[in-house]
């Protein structure tokens, strides 16, 4: 009998895991609201949980008209930093002396401070969308790369061997072979880049935009409002956390050896 794609001892086991940070972050917010509230510190210096929910409420028009052009730099710029990874990364793998030439360059670049290459990104191409997208694919493009390469040297030996002596060319046994041995290192270097991804597109706005994210937390702080400026840090949280969880599931549905791995695992039971 076939399994169902359902099903619930998954789903119980998926909130089991999240269940000790939904609890800690829970009591973060509980022990903040009752600091503020019995401690007589000023709103103005660190508001409440409950006022930063109210003020983000209250300004949820202003603060979704500010996130959408922080996602769409950061969707832009991420695809565009994931495609020159992947290019790159295959290019290295192929032609092993541009690793020596490349790595080194891509290393220093990784050096550069944000704070201090924002500014100078947003005078060279203005205050448009360009600069956020630069931005963002620096600082996420690195780790995707070393990922992909690492992930392709830890092919094993004897399937590159066996699949050569089948007949397969070089090509061939990169996709059959070091490309899927790649894939586990790839979705780890693709969930660190995404966090990544929203903290570039901020600090880019913070240089210079007319809409988004990073320019409303300025404004905000400009204008002594920290509860709005933690409304939007919010926000940008909550986008990060939708991104992360789309890289595990675009994970889960790209390996579904994995997924039956796992269950083997489980059918052993503990006796086994």
């Amino acid at each position: 009998m076939a399994s169902s794609s359902f099903n619930p001892r998954h789903l119980a086991g998926l909130f089991a895991q999240a269940a000790p940070a939904v609890i800690s972050i829970g009591l973060l917010l509980v022990a903040w609201e009752l600091y503020v509230n019995h401690s007589g510190i000023k709103p103005t210096v660190l508001p409440a949980p409950s006022r930063v929910l109210e003020q983000a409420m209250l300004n949820r028009d202003a603060l979704l008209d500010n996130a959408i052009p922080t996602i769409r730099a950061t969707l832009i710029g991420f695809a565009c930093s994931l495609s020159a990874a992947f290019a790159l990364s295959m290019l290295v793998d192929f032609f092993q002396p541009l690793r020596r030439a490349l790595f080194p360059v891509f290393i220093v670049s990784q050096t550069l401070p944000l704070v201090a290459i924002a500014p100078l990104v947003v005078l060279w191409f203005g205050f448009g969308l360009t600069p956020k997208i630069m931005l963002v694919a620096l600082v996420t493009f690195f780790p995707m790369l070393v990922a992909l390469v690492q992930g392709y040297e830890a092919t094993e030996v004897e399937i590159g061997q066996m699949l050569r002596s089948m007949g397969a060319g070089r090509w061939r046994v990169f996709w059959l072979a070091r490309l899927p041995s790649a894939l586990p290192y790839f979705f780890a270097g693709l969930r660190i880049s995404i966090t990544y991804a929203v903290v570039g597109a901020i600090f880019a706005e913070y240089a210079g935009a007319a809409k988004g994210l990073g320019i409303y937390m300025l404004n905000a702080k400009n204008n002594f409002r920290p509860d709005l400026v933690l409304a939007a840090v919010g926000v940008s949280a909550a986008l990060t956390l939708v991104l992360f969880g789309l890289t595990v599931l675009l994970q889960h549905l790209a390996m579904p050896w994995e997924r039956a791995a796992g269950r083997q695992t489980a059918g052993k039971g503990p006796h086994a």
